[in-house]
């Protein structure tokens, strides 16, 4: 994994092997990038190494707790789908939820900048490149509230998906549903 990393601090021995356990075992179950995402980043699902091959897309930063796994997990998933992203770890995450208008209502463990949007949480990659794609100008992000079982990056051995929605929020803060 290339993605880069910078710290507000170091982390702690505990934290480093909790952190290290808790990718490892979300690794395990799952954190490559769907046949789905594949297909639609490579019609053929691979490149001719077997490997799946992907677009190069926008740069985007991902802020998150050092201490947790599921978000640098999610932020693979983003690099595997083309996205050149930057991982912060920040230990004050409500003041940079804040800082960049996400409502309190809509939080999650991770967020990301990505163009001129916020993406909060485990948002699934396809709907972060509707976004772009579309360019909504009365959005200022789109989130998934919470940390959903099954979402990217929430993965769990049993298959589990808890349902969820990606909900668009504007500058104001008011809200709707952007995906059911």
């Amino acid at each position: 994994m290339t993605i880069d990393r910078m710290s507000v601090r170091p982390r702690s021995r505990r934290e480093f092997i909790y952190g290290g356990l808790a990718f490892g075992g979300l690794a395990l179950v799952g954190c490559s990038p769907s046949s789905d995402e594949r297909a639609a980043t490579d019609p053929k699902g691979g490149s001719a190494g077997g490997a799946p091959a992907t677009v190069q897309k926008a740069a985007m930063t991902v802020y998150r707790d050092p201490s947790c796994g599921c978000c640098e997990a999610w932020a693979k998933i983003a690099e595997d789908a083309g996205y050149q992203v930057t991982l912060l770890d920040d230990n004050n995450m409500t003041a940079v939820k804040q800082r960049l208008g996400v409502p309190a209502e809509l939080a999650s463990c991770h967020t990301a900048v990505v163009g001129d949007y916020v993406i909060e949480g485990h948002v699934p990659l396809e709907e972060v490149d509707r976004l772009l794609r579309e360019r909504p100008s009365d959005i200022k992000g789109i989130a998934v509230p919470g940390m959903p079982l099954g979402s990217p990056g929430m993965e769990v051995p049993d298959g589990t998906k808890e349902p969820f929605q990606v909900i668009a929020f504007d500058a104001t803060g008011r809200t709707s549903i952007y995906k059911a």
